[in-house]
């Protein structure tokens, strides 16, 4: 106890601090769950069962299907835990899968996990860790929340840029911030797996899944085929200056900067710039025409100083994220056609629509600022396509 709190900045010794801990079956959740016991708080771990198997196609290493649910049993009763499992199944088809779909259908890019975070984990779940008196709950996720001066957490990239997840939880609220723990965000993934060894859990050399969970072999058609009968009506592959260069088989095959698969030549680099839902065409162009000014947002969701209207008044400074596998870029908040928005310093490049755009203190490059969906883009060339 440092100052009257404990570990996890609660007022309370451990003993009486009930932490939910979130168990997917993984050996990241594994380790919280184990740590936390092991620093003698009153753990409860929870499992969600996710999948309607009769929409979804399960596969080695996925979260939260029947092997992760016997696994993180299996840890439970050897780290002496009670443990839960909880049926998300229409929940999480209707919140993700559903969303998922028709994002795709109407031309935008989903990310179904930070939809899963928003909806199934980080408000579902946390009204169930309230309802059983916990004090906090806990993830495997690798982000760190650190105290602020207003007495508030904030979020924080990991100190382990590899695999740093502050991109897919933009949208974790203050209220929800204040209630969770993120016991491995100061460490690195070589770290967890030797403290697995250490407690002997059996998920210790799992590996780790690397494909979105009720997607099959990253066939992303497949599964809004299957939810979406019919959805994959051809049309036409159109290019920026009009002219008709193929046909393609449905608009769920192709997303926003795409190179390869595209079954036309033209004797030039194209690139997807555009996918026209309502009218089933794929418009493609050369590279120059995915560079992107600006972004409109909306589903925003803001953890920084003062509101987000002041910020986008004072046209406040950030870094900016547009992709989880590429680094911050400078620019700054503001407003388009009324929305907020943000501008960059530098042209990005494959700004896609239902993709997120995560804003960082451009002070504090780890402190997460929120951020939102992508609605809109601004071309750094007017004479593009938006």
């Amino acid at each position: 106890m440092v100052n009257g709190l404990n570990s996890l900045g609660i007022a309370k010794p451990p003993s009486e601090t009930r932490v939910v801990a979130a168990m997917s079956g993984g050996v990241d959740s594994s380790v919280v769950a184990a740590l936390l016991k092991a620093q003698g708080y009153d753990v409860v771990g929870i499992t969600l069962q996710l999948y309607d198997h009769g929409v979804a196609i399960q596969k080695k290493g996925a979260c939260c299907a029947g092997q992760d649910i016997h696994d993180a049993r299996n840890v439970a009763d050897q780290i002496g835990i009670p443990h839960y499992v909880l049926d998300y199944e229409s929940r999480f088809k209707e919140q993700v899968m559903e969303d998922f779909a028709d994002t795709y259908l109407s031309g935008s890019t989903p990310i179904p996990c930070i939809r899963c975070n928003q909806t199934v984990k980080f408000k579902d779940l946390l009204a169930t860790a309230h309802d059983l008196g916990a004090d906090a709950m806990a993830t495997g996720h690798y982000i760190r929340r650190e105290q602020g001066h207003n007495g508030h957490g904030e979020l924080h990239r990991a100190h382990d840029d590899s695999r740093d997840q502050s991109y897919f939880l933009f949208a974790t609220t203050q209220e929800q911030l204040d209630f969770l723990r993120f016991p491995l965000g100061g460490l690195p993934k070589t770290s967890v797996r030797e403290l697995a060894e250490y407690f002997g859990l059996p998920v210790a050399q799992k590996p780790d899944s690397q494909d979105i969970c009720f997607v099959p072999d990253g066939s992303y058609a497949k599964v809004v085929e299957r939810l979406r009968p019919g959805s994959g009506r051809g049309g036409e592959i159109v290019h920026l200056d009009g002219r008709v260069l193929g046909k393609h088989e449905g608009v769920i095959h192709y997303t926003i900067g795409q190179r390869r698969g595209l079954g036309v030549a033209t004797g030039e680099p194209l690139f997807v710039v555009k996918i026209d839902a309502p009218n089933r065409r794929v418009i493609v162009g050369p590279r120059e025409a995915l560079l992107t000014a600006g972004l409109a947002m909306e589903e925003l969701n803001w953890l920084g100083e003062g509101t987000l209207e002041e910020a986008c008044e004072r046209q406040a400074r950030a870094l900016i994220r547009v992709r989880s596998t590429r680094p911050p870029k400078p620019g700054h908040l503001g407003w388009h056609n009324g929305q907020p928005a943000v501008f960059f310093d530098d042209p990005e490049e494959g700004v896609a629509r239902g993709q997120a755009s995560v804003l960082y203190s451009a002070d504090d490059e780890t402190r997460v600022l929120g951020g939102g969906f992508i609605s809109a883009t601004i071309p750094a060339d007017e004479r593009m396509v938006a």
